[in-house]
């Protein structure tokens, strides 16, 4: 797994890397979120660290929110009982107070990372339609016979909305609301970054799809055996 660790203190960002590292996670920082949140689909992350300061706003946590489901963990200053409660409902996983011990934050996120797996796509059955196979309990695709290559669990929620969806075009708003999990407008390159990284994996050649199509000004279709 990897994360991106969001902090403007040296030190602090020091000490984040080095639990992560006993955790077993790979990690990239950067001390501001807005342009780390821009850079997102150069290296998504599966896991957020959120440890800046002053005080990270509300708003701050649902523009993480918008373009991953990530778990989010915040490291923040001791507050309100009615603070911590509106950073869980803009959608925090875990909140870790200063000063904090780095051996119970090792274990808070292997605890995060072993829900974030996903153990409930075991329930979901495999998929194979035309020359393409997903495996939910692993996150897997394969296409004609070639390796398996490993989804991110935004990739895997849009590749089984459209597996579900073969041959309709799905609007993009459709497409927020499926992988998302919300209703907004403005997120046209979020779902053509997504669309992008999922052709890498599932397209012989990605400038010349021919499973994911783009249907202009509408949305996408799984095109399964288009020649």
């Amino acid at each position: 797994m990897h994360a991106l660790i969001i902090c403007d203190d040296e030190d602090e960002t020091a000490l984040l890397s080095f639990v992560l590292q006993r955790v077993g996670v790979t990690q990239t920082s950067a001390t501001d979120l807005e342009r780390a949140l821009q850079r997102w689909s150069e290296r998504p992350a599966d896991l957020v660290l959120l440890a800046t300061r002053p005080r990270v706003l509300d708003e701050d946590i649902r523009s993480v929110r918008r373009i991953t489901e990530a778990p989010i963990t915040l490291v923040t200053e001791p507050l309100s009982e009615d603070r911590y409660c509106a950073y869980y409902d803009a959608g925090v996983d875990v909140l870790v107070v200063r000063p904090f011990s780095a051996r119970l934050l090792a274990a808070q996120l292997r605890a995060l990372m072993r829900r974030a797996k996903g153990s409930t796509l075991l329930a979901l059955p495999l998929l194979a339609v035309g020359d393409l196979t997903l495996d939910p309990s692993t996150r897997t695709v394969t296409v004609a016979g070639r390796q398996r290559r490993r989804l991110t669990p935004l990739e895997f929620r849009l590749l089984y909305t459209l597996i579900l969806y073969r041959g309709q075009t799905l609007p993009t708003a459709l497409l927020v609301e499926r992988v998302w999990g919300y209703e907004g407008d403005g997120s046209t390159d979020l779902v053509r970054g997504l669309v992008r990284r999922l052709r890498t994996k599932i397209e012989l050649d990605p400038r010349l799809p021919k499973h994911v199509l783009t249907v202009p000004g509408v949305g996408y279709r799984l095109n399964i055996g288009a020649e």
